[in-house]
């Protein structure tokens, strides 16, 4: 039997006297695309940043695919395919973007080298312009793009994606959820956070939403969609 990804369960989260999460299960299955929602400050980055071993949760258990990984180095998490794309998007300025997508170049867990230099470029085509260019070069767009094909390059299980299209332009964030789509097709699972929920909708199997450090739904995408109550409640502006 093939174990989740990533489980979470009962996890607790505090900065200093905060308590950001309050016992929260959170599972992510091979295959499936999930959406992580919620309103600004509902605890969905520190989620991800528990999973991740960023932060150190307080109470409840993570384990990746199968293994205890709660409060593991972040390095320890990523080796076991799970791959990071945060908030701020994290590329190295001072490298080129040929430098950035080389660095990270390695084989998936189990040896799989599906995602090559030359298919991030075709995937990507406004980087292979733009090869010789240091990464604070590059416009918010172009950053994003090459944050997430960095991640490709790691050939990992699993991409979560941290405010996907956060501050970028309609035309740039179409391009973004274009290649979500294709690395959905391309069997890799994903989380993705976007504040932009019907976009997120158009690509998950299944969607969580996060209050206050808890989850309020977890369920199919056809099944929020038939309840728009939920969506205005919880996400409605």
């Amino acid at each position: 039997m093939s174990h989740p990804l990533i489980e979470a369960k009962g996890l607790h989260t505090h900065y200093g006297a905060s308590h950001i999460l309050r016992g929260i299960d959170f599972t992510v299955a091979p295959g499936q695309t999930i959406g992580l929602m919620g309103r600004n400050g509902m605890g969905k980055t520190t989620l991800l940043k528990s999973l991740m071993g960023i932060v150190k949760p307080s109470g409840g258990s993570v384990h990746v695919k199968g293994k205890a990984m709660t409060g593991a180095p972040t390095f320890e998490v990523a080796r076991q395919g799970i791959a990071y794309v945060p908030e701020g998007r994290g590329i190295f300025g001072n490298l080129s973007v040929k430098e950035n997508l080389v660095m990270s170049a390695r084989a998936g867990t189990k040896g799989q080298r599906d995602w090559t230099y030359e298919r991030v470029l075709e995937t990507f085509p406004r980087l292979a312009e733009r090869l010789n260019h240091g990464g604070q070069q590059l416009s918010g767009g172009e950053q994003q793009m090459l944050t997430i094909g960095r991640a490709l390059m790691t050939n990992p299980d699993l991409l979560i994606l941290d405010e996907a299209t956060e501050g970028l332009a309609p035309l740039i964030a179409r391009e973004i959820w274009r290649i979500c789509g294709l690395i959905r097709e391309s069997g890799i699972s994903s989380v993705i956070v976007d504040k932009n929920w019907k976009h997120v909708t158009q690509i998950t199997d299944r969607n969580v939403i996060l209050v206050k450090g808890e989850v309020v739904f977890d369920g199919a995408t056809s099944k929020l969609l038939e309840t728009p109550e939920l969506l205005e409640q919880y996400l409605g502006v």
